[in-house]
């Protein structure tokens, strides 16, 4: 390997085609090309991604956009003078003592001239997000997160402010990738896991909830199952809508796809997907037992429950 640094290159030049061949962007013909461009550096410079030991070797802790991104911000932003960099990081101090005091415009203020000063320091713009977010002002923190990223590609508590902004916003899927994220560049901080714990709780609430809803657009949202198994009726009723064959098959697609490591996820989504088709079909074939279940499930119900608490929100760990 005579140029290690060549080898590096090329390598994350690869991995960088090996991840745009799974873009769906991309025709079957620009995949093809990719295919044969992947091929020739392969064999030019006997580098290959499938080979672990060189993998072990070559790659690197960044891909290759995010290296081009720090890049281009690094050769678009001046260095700071030695005087400026001193003076960037007093007003960070005095941000700081602002944020402790929960003075937040003030803390902007301070954070807002280091950057002027030196806007190569990613700590400024993270900073500066992290008062933007007490402010309520996500989505500004959200861009000063980007930027800082973009300076360094590697910063967790970023990813981890940029996740806290994506929640209070109710962007759930957003801010699971950043949490996800902050967690694989720190994996021992207890922080950024008990943030993406919160996170997927969120989304699998959401998709249960999302359900619910759909389920209750019927009428039949809070049935309580257990106790109607012993309506004759209903029963009778399940049966034979359970020998339909369209059902069957509906059936058997859904336990055919409840396999794999997300077989909770997959089975609890496609249990509620055939529940809904159930419920409608019963409204079809027999809507006077539907209204008779309904009335039943008013009867019931508890108007005076305590309402569920409200969950805890993802602690920022900074």
């Amino acid at each position: 390997m005579e140029d290690p640094l060549a080898h590096q290159l090329v390598f994350s030049i690869l991995q960088f085609f090996d991840d745009q061949q799974r873009s769906p962007h991309l025709s079957p013909a620009a995949i093809e090309s990719l295919e044969v461009a992947t091929q020739c550096l392969e064999s030019a410079y006997d580098v290959s991604i499938r080979d672990v030991e060189a993998a072990a070797i070559l790659r690197l802790p960044f891909s290759l956009p995010e290296v081009f991104s720090a890049g281009l911000m690094q050769l678009r932003i001046p260095e700071a003078s030695v005087a400026n960099k001193e003076q960037s990081e007093k007003l960070k101090t005095e941000g700081n003592e602002f944020m402790k005091q929960e003075n937040y415009k003030e803390a902007i203020d301070c954070y807002s001239s280091a950057i002027n000063l030196d806007g190569r320091n990613a700590v400024y713009y993270c900073n500066r997000a992290a008062a933007y977010g007490k402010m309520g002002e996500h989505d500004k923190s959200i861009a000063d997160c980007r930027k800082a990223l973009e300076l360094d590609p590697r910063y967790c508590k970023a990813y981890a402010r940029k996740g806290l902004a994506h929640t209070a916003l109710g962007q759930q899927d957003e801010a699971h990738e950043c949490f996800k994220k902050a967690l694989e560049i720190d994996p021992v901080n207890e922080g950024y896991r008990d943030n993406l714990r919160r996170s997927e709780q969120s989304l699998q609430d959401e998709s249960v909830n999302g359900a619910s809803r759909q389920m209750g657009d019927l009428g039949l949202g809070g049935l309580d199952f257990s106790s109607l198994l012993n309506n004759p009726a209903l029963m009778n009723m399940a049966t034979s809508m359970l020998s339909n064959p369209q059902m069957q098959s509906m059936m058997a697609n859904m336990m055919g796809g409840a396999t794999g490591p997300s077989l909770g996820q997959t089975s609890m989504s496609s249990l509620l997907q055939a529940g809904q088709q159930l419920a409608q079909q019963m409204q079809q074939s027999n809507p006077e037992l539907v209204e008779q279940l309904r009335s039943q499930m008013r009867t019931s119900s508890q108007p005076n429950s305590p309402s569920p608490s409200k969950p805890d929100e993802p602690q920022d760990s900074a």
